[in-house]
Formats: structure tokens, sequence, C-alpha cells
């Protein structure tokens, strides 16, 4: 199978572009469905319910995208005026045009972490819950699993331990934002329950590694849900007859959340791949998600060159700047989509 983008080409863009198999086409045409707005489409229900209970909180919110899922999180712990901390590339930042500023009246203060990786004393020494009347007060801190633009990178439960730890009696709430909190799930084993109950809002998304067409669900207490629809609305983002939608996350959760393994071992492939022709431009073994990031470094090739020289052999990748590429394999990428990609990549890097 290829990736979409044309008869042929492997995209590996984004696990964004995957399309609905013909079972989940089925299961959405089949969907019970009735009025959103009105609480009254039992698939959408079923689906909120769920993913809540699979996080462990009291409910959820069907949203049509990540971003409008993490903005309604941010919005129910930021009051106006006040800051959001996280990491610099996060994708609450630098990927949301800058909606939590110009929707919410949120500022952000920022820290360096490399891959994205957690380390909780930063922000821990970093917030300022009460900063007096000439300061901004900190209200929330982010964290994002996996991490994008990291690389996929997979957090440490013990650092969101420790930081659940060091806001306790400030104020101070957590935002999770899960898009790929799947993937992280997967490649640990650790519990999705016991990572939802160190966050206030966590948002996950239905429409990457999972295939849906469209969505995320945002969870949090049943007062935090309650206003967060309202926002939804306010957004102009309530959904009528959401349940078609909503059946294609539910026939994700019960079919495509265990073959995110597959995902992730084609990636190390590309990794290993690409390492061997090229030493340096990416560790495999740092691979442990469905996310590739090439770091050209010195080579005679800038990665708009090498995304043009594999566009040109039907493999579809993204450029991250002068230098950076990223690789992310989904359920649109089999072996031999795999092994294709690797050939491209290997031509590409050796020219």
């Amino acid at each position: 199978m290829s990736a979409a983008g044309g008869a042929g080409v492997v995209d590996l863009r984004s696990d964004t572009v995957t399309r609905p198999v013909p079972a989940m086409r089925r299961a959405m045409a089949e969907a019970p469905v009735g009025d959103d707005v009105y609480g009254e489409d039992p698939t959408v229900n079923s689906l909120e319910r769920r993913v809540a209970g699979l996080l462990g909180h009291e409910a959820g919110l069907f949203t049509p995208s990540g971003s409008l899922a993490n903005q309604l999180g941010l919005r129910m712990l930021v009051p106006p005026g006040k800051e959001l901390l996280c990491d610099v590339t996060a994708h609450v930042v630098r990927a949301e045009l800058g909606a939590a500023a110009a929707l919410s009246g949120i500022t952000t203060r920022t820290w360096h972490s490399g891959d994205g990786r957690l380390d909780a004393a930063l922000p821990l020494a970093m917030m300022q819950p009460d900063a007096g009347p000439y300061l901004v007060s900190t209200a929330a801190i982010a964290v994002e699993n996996t991490h994008n633009f990291g690389g996929g990178t997979v957090q440490s439960l013990e650092q969101a331990k420790a930081l659940r730890a060091g806001v306790e009696g400030t104020g101070v709430r957590l935002h999770l934002d899960g898009a790929r909190l799947w993937n992280a799930h997967v490649a640990t084993g650790e519990s999705l329950v016991e990572w939802g109950g160190l966050f206030d809002t966590v948002s996950v998304c239905l429409s990457k590694g999972l295939g849906a067409p469209v969505g995320s669900v945002l969870v949090g207490s049943a007062d935090l849900v309650a206003q967060a629809r309202v926002w939804r609305k306010r957004y102009g983002a309530g959904m009528r007859q959401a349940g078609i939608l909503a059946a294609a996350g539910l026939y994700a959760l019960d079919h495509h959340v265990s073959r995110l393994a597959d995902d992730h071992a084609r990636a190390r492939r590309l990794a290993e791949a690409c390492a061997d022709v090229l030493p340096g431009v990416v560790d495999p073994a740092s691979v442990s998600t469905n996310i590739v990031i090439l770091d050209l470094g010195a080579a005679r090739a800038g990665a708009g060159e090498v995304v043009d020289s594999l566009a040109a052999q039907g493999v579809l990748a993204s450029a991250f700047g002068p230098q950076r590429i990223r690789l992310v394999t989904h359920l649109d990428v089999d072996d031999d989509a795999t092994d294709r990609a690797a050939r491209a990549l290997r031509q590409a890097l050796s020219a």
C-alpha cells in the first residue's frame, strides 16, 4: 500500500495523511447519529466517555482538530493575562499559529529542551504562581508526549510525576498535549490512566497514527469539560450529526492502537538506512516511535535538495529548516513502501 499523495507515492510527510480503511468507512456510514450541540449524538457521547475512561478522567469533548483540543484545554487552565510555560519547540507555541495569545490572551515563556524531553526541574524553577501586581503569574505548564519536533520523543513518566509533585499546592495546573500519546503508550507499555491522572487536561488525536479522518478528544473534570463545550461552540466548532466522524475514532481505538508498533519498527528501519549511508545523520537507537528527524549537518546537500530528490523517486518528506528533514511512518506505509523509501533515502543522501 502507498500513502496518500498519488498512486505509487510513499508519503512520509506526516501521519495525518492516512486514509480511512474500508471497514472504518462502513462504521462511519452506519453510525447512529443525533445533534451533538444538543448533546444527543449517541456515537459522539460514546467516544467521549470511552476516551475519558481510558485516560482516567470524568468527561471528554470531541473536537475537529488537535489544535482546538489543545487550545480549549489551555483556555480552561490559564486566565487571560496569565502565563503558560512549555518547551521552546512545543506544538502549542510553534504550530498552532499563536492561538493561545490571539484567542485566549495567554502569554507564554519557554525552556530549552533539546529533543523535547522533559526535565521537570526546569519549568518548576521558572514558574511564578503569584508574581505580584507587576509581573505575569504562571497558571499552567504544558507537556507534549510524544514530542513532534523532538523526533517522536517519549517523555519520562518519572519526570511527569516529578512535575505533578512540584506543582501540588501552588495553583499551577498541567496540560498534556497527547496528540501521539497512543504511540508513547505502545512504545513503553505505560498506563494511559497513569499518564492521564497526572494532568488536569489531556488532548489526544484520532487522525494521526490511528487513521481516523478527523478528530481529537479533550478530557478533564466534568466541570472543565462543560466549560470547554461552551467555548467550542463560541469558537464556531459546534458540530451536529458528528457521530459519522466519531465512529471513525471508535473504530480506530478498537483496531489501530496496538498496530502502532509496526510504524515504530518501520521508522527505525528508515533511520538505519539513513545512518548506513550518512553516519551521524540520525541515531537509530534514538528512534522510539514513528518520527525520524534527519540532521544533515555538514552534508553536501541541504534539506530542500534531499526532499526534491526523494520526491523525484516517489517519496514525500518534510524539510524542517535548511538542514533538517522529518519522516513519519503511519498506517498507509507498509513494509514494501518502507523498503522503497529506504532505497530512495540511500540514493538521495549519497548524492
